[in-house]
């Protein structure tokens, strides 16, 4: 889904400009808890959460001060390519401000946003303010094929020179300065440019495309290439790549979109069958096969739309097929529905600080978030506002299938856990059910062809490893000492090889209201390898407010202060425990001392 702006609302004098502004942009509105009465969300600290927002890719409008939004992204600032918008609106409404991500959608939100507020945007980039006109944003329905010259003629424009704009009629660079100095280039057709020149495409071009299981990548991309050559379509007029749903997982159809830097848009065989009409070549072969008389034309035609036509007929290779329509005006909106996805998120522990970057983007494209209650519900207003399915502790099966499901219906969805996704989390039964055939209880064909995202986390060993010091220094390993899933024999077995090893252990799933006893087991196997007063860390609740961290020695360690919130960190027989003026750290030498002095020996000798 394309990201949607947020509105913060810092004070109750911006409050009713961020209810308006939301109005106008389809926004959510955030507000600061305490001094904001209505909003969709609510934030404790806006610096934190303007920065969350903009590394989750989120444009941000905020009703405050532009100083507060900049201290809050400028850490963040290093790609203006990647960085979404962010605008600063005055309380009343005035003044509105693009601070960032001019080229990238700023300038027209600031101005949508003045246009309903009856204010004055502060726009300071040179080719709107000279130009009225940004050349390398252009409007919805056209491609700049070479964005890399777009500076150049910005410069050249700036500096006094004047444009001459052949080609299709493009009404939105009416306002070009005339001259010599850059000609702009408007059609589908592919351009010989030269110098600063610069070539425009509307996106009339939809490309349909089909092939047998397991084509070569090269085979369709080289069929495709050869075919826009035929026709006369520049790369940058084709607004999309069609195909039959069946085939939303087939690694060359998916290449060629990303080749193109377009979208892949899907259709049902009895979406295609409704162009069979139009086609220049159905086939009744197809039609036995698939469904419908013919894929690539009738993909080409159904993206589209009614007032399209067949520009070229399909052509073919050994393994694919490849068909071009053209639309009589720029396509601005996407037909079909795309491949499903599912982003398997680990959110970290809880704590804002120790989400990555990629998790927070991941959970903000996403049109629905899954998973159990409290990890949605710590994702606090990055969760706001999106549909959620909440699944209970047990119901794990449950609430991967349904999250495969959903992506296999074309949705983007999110499937949220704590900590690391991959350790003790979903992302193996995810991989499982995909793994597993329909008739023993895996999931559909449909969920089988959507995309899968993995995105690491900060894990609860990790957390606790930092918040303690060094304690994973040297080897180490995790055991869970749940025996829901794993017989009791086997954890032991496990427990028994670590000690032997003298691995540093996180142990997971420590206790539960019924399980008492495999703590107070693992206990005493560690004992007989490592010293009594090995040191033992006990992290609860890592990254939240109610945070509580212990040591304890092994020989003291207690059953009844560990539950199920808690990992347990047992150091091996070199761990350490420090005093230092910040209090005790835990770490566990990695053997520096011991080679240096050796190094040292070798030199004396």
């Amino acid at each position: 889904m394309a990201v949607r702006p947020v509105v913060l609302a810092l004070s109750a004098s911006g409050e009713d400009v961020a209810g308006r502004i939301a109005v106008v942009l389809g926004a959510e509105v955030h507000g600061r808890k305490g001094r904001v009465a209505l909003a969709d969300a609510f934030f404790d600290n806006a610096l934190d959460h303007a920065r969350d927002l903009f590394a989750a890719g989120v444009p941000v409008v905020g009703v405050c001060a532009s100083g507060i939004l900049i201290r809050a992204v400028a850490p963040l600032l290093a790609d203006k390519r990647a960085e979404p918008p962010v605008i600063s609106v005055s309380d009343d409404g005035r003044v509105v401000v693009p601070l960032l991500g001019g080229h990238r959608g700023a300038n027209r939100l600031a101005r949508a946003v003045t246009e309903a507020l009856g204010g004055v945007a502060a726009v300071t980039t040179a080719g709107d303010v000279a130009l009225g006109v940004a050349l390398d944003e252009p409007p919805p329905g056209w491609r700049l094929a070479n964005p890399g010259a777009a500076k150049g003629a910005m410069a050249a424009l700036l500096a006094g020179g004047g444009a001459r704009v052949v080609g299709e009629r493009a009404d939105w660079l009416a306002g070009l300065p005339e001259g010599d100095a850059v000609t702009v280039h408007c059609g589908i057709a592919p351009v010989i440019l030269q110098g600063d020149d610069l070539h425009f495409s509307a996106q009339r071009v939809t490309l349909g495309v089909g092939c047998a299981r397991g084509c070569a990548v090269d085979e369709l991309d080289a069929l495709v290439r050869a075919a826009l050559e035929e026709a006369g379509v520049a790369e940058a007029a084709v607004q999309s790549v069609s195909t039959l749903d069946l085939k939303a997982d087939e690694p060359a159809v998916i290449a060629l979109a990303a080749s193109l830097g377009v979208p892949l848009r899907l259709f049902t065989a009895a979406e295609l069958e409704a162009e069979a009409g139009r086609l220049a070549t159905p086939s009744d072969v197809v039609f036995a096969e698939v469904g419908c008389h013919g894929v690539s034309e009738g993909a080409a035609l159904a993206q589209g739309g009614p007032d399209a036509a067949l520009h070229l007929p399909k052509r073919k290779s050994v393994n694919a097929t490849c068909a071009l329509a053209l639309a009589p005006e720029p396509l601005t909106n996407l037909r079909g529905r795309a491949r499903g996805r599912l982003s398997v998120v680990g959110i970290g522990p809880g704590q804002g600080a120790w989400r990555t970057p990629e998790a927070s983007r991941l959970i903000a494209e996403a049109d629905e978030l899954v998973g159990y209650g409290l990890y949605i519900d710590l994702l606090g207003p990055l969760a706001a506002g999106k549909p959620r399915a909440d699944f209970p502790l047990g119901g794990e099966e449950d609430r991967c299938r349904y999250a495969l499901e959903r992506a296999g219906e074309g949705r983007n969805v999110a499937l949220v856990c704590s900590g690391d996704a991959g350790i003790y989390a979903m992302g193996a039964l995810v991989f499982e059910l995909l793994d597993r055939a329909a008739d023993a209880g895996g999931v559909s064909d449909a969920a089988r062809r959507s995309e899968v995202v993995c995105a690491p986390g900060v894990s609860a060993l990790q957390g606790a490893a930092a918040r303690a010091g060094a304690p994973l220094g040297h080897d180490f390993c995790a055991i869970s000492l749940s025996d829901l899933l794993t017989p009791r024999e086997d954890i032991l077995r496990r427990i028994r090889a670590a000690a032997e090893g003298d691995f540093v252990i996180a142990f997971y799933n420590p206790v539960s209201v019924k399980r008492r006893t495999l703590l107070a087991e693992a206990r005493d196997v560690l004992l007989r390898h490592r010293p009594a007063d090995t040191p033992v860390m006990l992290a609860s609740n890592l990254g939240r407010p109610e945070e509580h961290l212990r040591y304890r020695r092994l020989d003291a360690l207690e059953v009844d202060e560990v539950d199920m919130l808690t990992v347990v960190l047992v150091g091996s027989s070199q761990s350490r425990l420090a005093m230092l003026g910040e209090g005790a750290r835990m770490y566990t030498p990695r053997g520096y001392a011991r080679r240096i002095d050796g190094d040292l020996a070798g030199e004396r000798g």
